[in-house]
């Protein structure tokens, strides 16, 4: 009996031991638990950042007028300056055509006419810019849906000497809807008048006339291309 006893006691204290050893386990266990959490909730929280869009990238063919009058409202100028390699053009911006005067500020300031040249010499009636051989200016078409701008004709504002005015297609437009990508400048003292009605003008040559006759003059060869590129940076101003 006296062993049986002996044994349950030595039994009982192993069991003891045991079971302390498990809750100082199980209490290191919480203890380092509860330390995590500390450390977790002064660690700084990683935010990642959400790249912005862009506030031209929303521009498409469907919302023309709602961005270009809200866009006009923030951008006011209505001077820029055409530079090329026979002198500079500067130009005036009318405020009566005011989508035409939003479209020419924002894509000047997006660099678009920068990658253009002068593509077509149309006699000594008219020198268009706006088109290029390179995809750069094709991607920038196709970024914003080649979108088109609502007519904005005045009786006002003729094809007068240093009219500067946008191009438009002919064919299934009945709304005479301007290509806000080619512009052209009358060259040509005698004025335009048959072109009146059918397309906007928008602004007018303040200085530069003698660069404009000069590029009137040059040689071109196929659909009026000048035989030697004529590449421009347009900068708006003010």
């Amino acid at each position: 009996m006296k062993f049986i006893r002996a044994t349950l006691a030595i039994i009982l204290i192993i069991s003891s031991s045991s079971c302390k050893k498990e809750t100082k386990k199980e209490e290191k266990i919480a203890l380092e638990k509860v330390i995590e959490k500390k450390i977790d909730s002064v660690k700084p929280k990683v935010v990642k950042e959400v790249p912005k869009e862009k506030p031209w990238d929303s521009l498409n063919h469907k919302n023309v007028t709602a961005f270009l009058t809200e866009y006009g409202k923030q951008n006011k100028e209505t001077k820029v300056v055409i530079k090329t390699k026979y002198g500079s053009i500067k130009l005036r911006l009318y405020n009566e055509t005011p989508l035409h005067r939003a479209s020419f500020v924002f894509l000047s300031k997006i660099g678009y006419f920068d990658k253009t040249v002068f593509h077509r010499i149309a006699g000594d009636m008219a020198i268009q810019g706006g088109e290029s051989d390179g995809q750069e200016s094709t991607d920038i078409k196709n970024k914003y849906k080649n979108y088109r701008i609502p007519a904005e004709m005045s009786d006002k504002r003729k094809h007068v000497y240093g009219s500067l005015a946008l191009a438009r297609q002919l064919d299934y437009n009945p709304y005479k809807k301007s290509n806000p990508f080619n512009f052209y400048i009358i060259s040509t003292k005698r004025g335009a008048p048959h072109l009146d009605g059918d397309y906007t003008v928008f602004g007018e040559v303040i200085s530069g006339f003698s660069t404009v006759r000069k590029i009137s003059k040059v040689k071109t060869g196929r659909s009026d291309w000048p035989i030697v590129d004529i590449p421009m940076t347009i900068t708006v101003l003010d």
